[in-house]
């Protein structure tokens, strides 16, 4: 074996042995909350800790769909994830393709004025913004939850780039052939934008999914709160005690219809990424 062939193998090694390492560490706190929902409180923090659980039990699972709504929370997250999605989806390609396809003045300073909003923090807006919800008496209601969210400036720049590939021409062909410009857009632009989409719709059902700062503000009544939000406050009810058991049943629920989602979308999302354009 000649020492190229020897050095190229040892690297095509140890790049296994790093991917293996990356692996272990971006699912390895994912397999300990599903195996930890499986134990009891007592095993979850004992000194030295185990890591498949000893007495399986499926009391924890029990004790979270019985003993708080968590339904209810469930349904409302879906709810507010999946029809802030759809908005998203619709506001953004819509925004994107008239940022990419028309000509108006002072479109470029238009567009860099949208992304320099990137920049602000949300913290900054989210006191005038309760107001603004408090005084139209938008607060404990799921417009609240999916109103600030509607306009993505990140799905536009998305959109708009992934727009600079489709041909021109056929645009204008479809013009020609007498499309009014919705049709053109629905027919035409949105089909061949399904990459695009499906990133910025995977993105927008998680962020919304993992929202926990805004709804905390803007929702008090119970009955109307999101998961992340329910279940924070049900396992730190106890000031005392922190309910590892209780908390890591209701996470690996809840971390459901991401996976879900993400399965059904996942070679649209990586040609998404990518930005390969038409086939």
């Amino acid at each position: 074996m000649s020492n190229a062939v020897f050095f190229r193998r040892m690297r095509m090694y140890l790049l296994y042995l790093v991917l293996f390492m990356g692996v272990i560490i971006t699912i390895g706190p994912f397999v300990w909350m599903v195996l930890s929902s499986f134990k009891s409180g007592g095993e979850i923090v004992r000194t030295p800790p185990t890591f498949f659980p000893e007495e399986p039990t499926l009391n924890n699972y029990r004790r979270v769909l019985t003993g708080i709504p968590f339904v209810r929370y469930f349904f409302n997250s879906l709810y507010v994830s999946t029809l802030t999605t759809i908005i998203v989806l619709f506001t953004s390609s819509l925004a994107g393709y008239i940022f990419a396809k028309f000509e108006f003045p002072f479109r470029e300073t238009i567009f860099v004025v949208f992304l320099s909003t990137l920049i602000i923090p949300f913290e900054l807006i989210m006191t005038p913004l309760y107001l603004i919800f408090s005084n139209l008496r938008l607060i404990n209601t799921y417009t609240a939850l999916i109103l600030p969210y509607v306009v993505n400036v990140f799905g536009i720049y998305l959109v708009r780039q992934f727009m600079h590939q489709i041909p021109n021409d056929l645009i204008d062909a479809a013009r020609i052939d007498g499309c009014s410009e919705f049709r053109i857009f629905a027919e035409i632009i949105v089909p061949q934008m399904k990459p695009a989409l499906a990133t910025l719709g995977i993105f927008t059902f998680m962020s919304q999914w993992n929202n926990y700062l805004w709804p905390l503000i803007a929702i008090n009544d119970m009955l109307l709160r999101p998961l992340q939000v329910g279940l924070a406050m049900v396992t730190q009810s106890q000031p005392t005690t922190t309910l590892y058991d209780i908390s890591m049943a209701a996470s690996t629920l809840a971390v459901g219809p991401v996976i879900v989602v993400f399965l059904i979308f996942q070679r649209w999302f990586i040609e998404g990424l990518t930005l390969t354009g038409l086939k």
